[in-house]
């Protein structure tokens, strides 16, 4: 039998970025797989990032 897992803690950051509560593993439509074992991982919701998935603040520079 599987065990249960712990709820992760998703952020959505009104204008910036998606706050998700690591490690994570990013899958894109692409087949790339993106990972991070940081404590709090910002995916970038806007696109802009030069980093995307993740964000590098991009979102702040153009309203």
């Amino acid at each position: 039998m599987p065990t249960p897992r712990e709820a992760r803690v998703v952020t959505v950051v009104p204008g910036g970025p998606v706050l998700v509560e690591g490690p994570v593993e990013v899958r894109l439509d692409d087949g790339t797989v993106v990972r991070s074992d940081r404590f709090v991982v910002a995916v970038c919701a806007c696109r802009r990032s030069k980093r995307y998935p993740l964000c590098d603040t991009s979102h702040r520079k153009r309203r």
